[in-house]
Formats: structure tokens, sequence, C-alpha cells
């Protein structure tokens, strides 16, 4: 159901809410209004009586003052003007074959049903009469006695709530229809907002949309236009991300490819020409002989040895990293030993493990797996460090993020580094941007520091 329908529906069902609510007070204002009109009716009969006695006490002054009033004068048309419809007057003390004087009651109202006037009468009640005296000065002047009839007493309620209910229908039609236009008016910009989400959907992160009167509508304008900036900075930064890793995936084939010709390529033509010296040394004498073809298998031995590094060095590019599997502890651990046992003349690492490490695994081990063994790769080959701190360290907590430091002290110049564009430290630091960690290289002591957060919710 659309918004503006569902608005009006419970605006119907308010209106209708206060319309019951109004047509009971209606009918108790109107079961009120008929002791008021009864007590008028008293009052009324009763001041304009106090003025027939005194009249009549002055000008009868022989007469016994009990016989005064009633006297026929009171009866009369005027009299009859000060009772309210549907009010009866009875003068006590009361004359021979006197009955009451009644106010007009027919045509006051239409016949109420028959629940209504059971329901008044169950909940309101009966009405009590009046008694005003005819003079508070004199009190054997007699008093009035104003009674309500009951029939024209409900017919005028009933009257009265039907008056209120056409009133109260009148005004409730009137403002289901405003208020409808004015809501419709209100939630017509809604559409403008629909359309702009769209229009993103279909790839127009940055709709133009019109500055709204009404403040939650602005917000929701302002939201929708920052999701729509944040989302086309994201596009912008994944299509940039995606452009890298293609230059990233063409500078790695360029490597291994330079790698195979300048290492496979040169120690294969070195092992081809020593085979040859060999095959040609057979016509040499025996010691001569012997001297070179040692010589010769020696230097083909270190051809073979630096093509083997060179292609572990590869293959340790290429494949799946252990981490994803084998967890992240077990890995570094050989990560440092396979580089402490290359050569002697390796600078001594230190690894410093730090924290619960055991059910680190999947993109995040892997992740961190690559930034230790691309630092601890450039620290080697590119520096003259003598000693490399490889640091692992698990911060629980609100911060619940993997650290990854590594440290020399080979000298070396920060800024330099952190502006390299070389494939393996843009490679770290997106991946380590894809997870929402962040990098940092730094200068330290006597080297340079590089320091990746890498959080564990990724």
């Amino acid at each position: 159901m659309r918004l503006v329908l569902q608005l009006v529906a419970r605006l119907f069902i308010v209106v209708t809410l206060c319309l019951g609510a109004a047509t009971i007070w209606a009918t108790i204002d109107a079961h009120r209004s008929v002791d008021r009109a009864t007590a008028a009716s008293a009052e009324r009969v009763s001041v304009a009586l106090e003025a027939l006695y005194w009249r009549e006490l002055m000008l009868r002054s022989s007469r016994m003052r009990e016989q005064l009033v009633p006297v026929p004068e009171w009866r009369t048309i005027q009299t009859m003007s000060l009772i309210s419809p549907g009010i009866c007057v009875r003068i006590e003390p009361a004359g021979a074959f006197e009955g009451p004087l009644c106010g007009q009651s027919k045509g006051i109202g239409q016949t109420p049903p028959l629940w209504f006037a059971a329901a008044v009468h169950t909940l309101l009640g009966s009405h009590a009469p009046v008694v005003r005296p005819i003079s508070t000065r004199a009190a054997n002047a007699g008093s009035v006695s104003a009674t309500p009839d009951p029939a024209a007493a409900i017919a005028l309620a009933w009257q009265h709530v039907l008056d209120n209910i056409n009133l109260a229908l009148l005004m409730a039609v009137a403002i289901a229809l405003l208020a409808s236009l004015a809501i419709a008016h209100t939630l017509a910009p809604a559409q403008q907002i629909v359309t702009a989400l769209q229009r993103m959907a279909r790839g127009q992160y940055r709709p133009s949309l019109p500055r709204f009167r009404s403040m939650e509508l602005a917000m929701i304008g302002q939201a929708v236009g920052d999701l729509g900036d944040r989302l086309a900075q994201s596009m912008e930064e994944r299509a940039a991300l995606t452009r890298r890793l293609l230059e990233i995936r063409s500078d790695e084939r360029r490597a291994l490819a330079r790698e195979l010709h300048d290492e496979f390529g040169q120690n294969l033509t070195a092992i081809l020409a020593f085979a040859n010296t060999i095959e040609a040394a057979g016509t040499q004498t025996q010691h001569q002989k012997q001297g070179e073809i040692a010589e010769d298998a020696r230097m083909i031995s270190q051809a073979t040895h630096r093509i083997m590094a060179s292609l572990r060095d590869a293959l340790n590019r290429l494949r799946h990293p252990p981490a994803e599997e084998l967890g992240l502890e077990a890995c570094l651990v050989d990560l440092v030993d396979s580089w402490r046992s290359r050569t002697s003349a390796q600078p001594m690492i230190q690894l410093d493990l730090k924290g619960d490490l055991a059910d680190v695994r999947g993109t995040v081990a892997a992740t961190a797996y690559r930034v230790a063994q691309e630092c601890l790769t450039n620290s080697l080959r590119h520096s003259s460090a003598r000693e490399i701190v490889l640091r692992i360290e698990r911060r629980t907590g609100a911060e619940n993020a993997l650290l990854v430091h590594v440290e020399d002290d080979g000298g070396g110049d920060a800024a330099k580094v952190a502006a390299s564009t070389g494939f393996g430290l843009t490679g770290i630091r997106e991946r380590i941007t894809a997870l929402g960690g962040s990098l940092s290289i730094a200068d330290a002591n006597r080297g340079v520091r590089v320091a990746a957060t890498i959080p564990l919710a990724a």
C-alpha cells in the first residue's frame, strides 16, 4: 500500500475515534443541558411570580397571604414563554384542579431510537426536579417546581446529538480531504528520491536532488547524496585498483620473464659452455684434463645452485600461500628458518610472536604472511642489515587486529621505500587496503620500520 493511502487510512481512524468521542460528549452535554434548562425555567418562573406576588399583596392587602398566589393571572402565555420546551412547572401549594403548566414539547426533535433512550437512562440516569421559592423574603409565598418531561428530554438530547454528529461529519470529511491533499503534497518529493535511488542502481551514482523544504526529506536527500558520493568514490577506487592489479600482473610477468632470461638463460648458457669445454678437453693430456674438468664441474655446480635458488624464489611468489590452510604461526617459523638456513652470511632474523595466532587463517593469515615475506626479502636483498626483527602481535578487544612489524638496521630511506612503485610493496599495500587495514613505513634507529595493521574481522 502506498504511504499516502496508509496515512489517509490512519487519519480516517483518528477522525472516527474523535467523532465517537464527540458523540459521547454531545450526549452528556445534551443530558446536562436539560438539567440546565429545567433550572433556568424554574428560576425565570419564580422571578415572575415573585413580582406577581408582591403586586397582589399591595393591591389586595385585605386578603390572606396564602390566597395571593397561585392566582389565575399566573397561567398566562407570558408565563409559558418563560418555560423551556419539554419542561413542566407546578406551583406549590397547588390550587384545586390545578395542573402543571408545560412548555411546548411537540416538534422539538426526532423520535430517538429505543437503544439510545435505554443507554442514556442506564448510563446517565433520570433528571431530578428543580425547586425554587417564589420569594426568598416570604417563606409562605410558595415555591416553583420544574420537572423535565422524560420523553421530551430524550428527544431533545437525540436532536442535540444529531446536530453535533452532522457538524462533526462535515468537519471530518473536510479535514480528511484537506489532510489528504496536504499529505500528498508533502510526500510528493519522495518520488524524486526514489527516482534518484533507481538511477544509482543503474550506475548513476551522483544524482541531482533539489533542496527540500521538509527537514526530514532534506536529511534523507542529503543521505542519498552522500551515499552516491561514496559509491562513486568506491567505484573509482575499484577501477583504479583493477587497473593497478592488471599492471602488477603485467609487471610480475615481465619480472618472471626477466629472471628466466637472466638467471636461467645465462646459467644454462654457462652450463652449455662448460659442457662444451669438457667435451673439447678430451684431446688434452690427462693432467690438464683433470684440473680443467674439476674447475668446469665447480662452475656447473654453482650455476645449478643459482638456477635452483632463482626457481625457488619464483615458485615462492607464484604458489598459493600455505598460511591460508596451515596456519600463520607455523608458516612464519618455516619462513624464518628457510632464510636462516640458506647461508651463514645472512643477518640474524629475530621472530617475536605475541598473542594467540592458532585460529588466524584464511585471507588475513595469507596477507600477513605476504607482508612478512616481502619485507624480509627487501631487507635481505636491498640492505646491509645485520639484524632483522619480525614481530607479529594479535590485539584483542575493541581493536581486534593483527599487527605485522618488521624493522632492520641496514640503513635505507623510508621516504624512498614508501614512494617505491615496485609490484611487491604495491601488492601488499593493496592487499591490506582491501581488508580495511593500514600500512606505514617510517625511519627506525638504524634502518627502516614497516608496520601493517590488518583487521581480524576481515
